[in-house]
């Protein structure tokens, strides 16, 4: 079986984590852990980095940022992972959907401005399989009505988006580096993995030193057990983070191979009728994180059909996000009732994405492709 994901781990990685077992540095302190959090940090154009021990704790931490009240709204994508709503739910406040934009399956900008009210405090931009959403016009929205950025970065390691208008326009800046907090997963999967791992990133000062305590506990500095506020435990280990620092060092390498991946797969999938692939923008350079498709209703089939297909030709998949509004936990809640994003409901209907990790071989990729033509055919 071809699995979905396979890391690529090196001598690096190994000599990094193994001189935390020597030293003794393998929980949460350690100078692998400051070193990750400084360079990636850097990597994206931040000033602070603040690691934590996932990708929903990255998104938890830096809504939390926000001391939203009750009734506050956050405006997101309804086609994406179910943490992004999740932290806002667990926050106190309410998120408020938009659907996909067709072409790059991220959320429809064109929609964020008619969903802002009196209450709205946030938007939290998705990038969707390492491409990123349109921040340009996002970024000028939330100027024009004082609102705050929260970033999911959590696919997009090394993707970057072309601004336009304004003092920068056509420069090219990194995801993870817009508005008050951006948040990342190094999750097994991701461009960099830590196995579990994440991390906000921002700015701000006082941001940092508030996402810094609410990572432990919120101790205060001169009185250890002694606490205002609730916090979490959502610490990061110094073994974690020397995997992180060990392939930060190629980061360049990974990035050029994940966009060689995705280039073999458009080539191989060209012109096979009913496939519909992420279009990539002029004003992105996306980094292919997983490389979808999604079916066309005239080729008969829908998403599930040829995962089973695909299966039994030795090709393992993963099914594409159900949208918010579909959730049966929110709707529990009474939460977007009556909602419909017709874009976001094809694509969790009919799409699918391929074996994409950076292990994968050109030899395996060849196979994906022609088991996707013959269970077509």
């Amino acid at each position: 079986m071809i699995p979905v994901n396979e890391p690529s781990l090196g001598a690096k990685d190994l000599e990094y984590v193994t001189d935390c077992v020597r030293t003794g540095w393998v929980s949460s302190a350690g100078r692998y852990i400051d070193l990750f959090e400084q360079r990636w940090a850097a990597y994206c154009g931040r000033r602070h980095g603040i690691a934590v021990s996932n990708g929903t704790a990255a998104l938890q931490l830096a809504v939390a940022c926000l001391d939203l009240k009750p009734g506050d709204e956050v405006i997101l994508p309804t086609f994406t992972i179910i943490s992004c709503a999740a932290a806002v739910v667990q926050n106190g406040g309410v998120p408020v959907l938009v659907d996909s934009e067709p072409g790059t399956w991220c959320m429809d900008v064109r929609q964020v401005e008619s969903r802002i009210t009196s209450r709205t405090r946030a938007i939290m931009p998705v990038h969707i399989y390492g491409h990123p959403v349109d921040m340009a016009p996002l970024v000028e929205i939330a100027r024009k009505h004082g609102l705050a950025i929260i970033e999911d970065a959590a696919e997009a390691h090394g993707a970057e988006v072309r601004m336009t208008g304004g003092a920068g326009a056509n420069a090219w800046r990194r995801c993870g580096s817009f508005g008050e907090m951006s948040g990342f997963s190094f999750y097994a999967n991701k461009l960099v993995t830590t196995g579990e791992g994440g991390m906000v990133l921002t700015d701000d000062d006082r941001l940092a030193e508030k996402a810094r305590s609410l990572r432990n506990l919120c101790f205060q500095p001169g009185r250890r057990f002694f606490h205002e506020e609730l916090g979490h435990n959502f610490r990061l280990t110094n073994m974690q983070a020397a995997l992180g620092v060990a392939q930060l060092e190629r980061m360049d390498r990974i990035v050029e191979r994940k966009r060689q991946v995705g280039r073999a797969y458009a080539e191989h999938l060209a012109g096979i009728p009913g496939v519909e692939l992420q279009v990539q923008r002029e004003w992105a350079r996306g980094v292919y994180w997983m490389n979808g498709l999604v079916l066309s209703e005239s080729c008969g089939l829908d998403a599930a059909v040829l995962a089973e297909a695909l299966k039994a030709r030795g090709v393992e998949t993963r099914p594409f996000f159900l949208g918010m509004h579909e959730q049966p936990v929110f709707r529990k809640r009474g939460l977007f009732a009556g909602d419909r994003h017709p874009v976001a409901e094809r694509l969790a209907r009919r799409g699918l994405y391929l074996p994409s990790g950076l292990a994968l071989t050109d030899e395996q990729l060849e196979q994906v492709a022609k088991a996707v033509r013959e269970a077509l055919a």
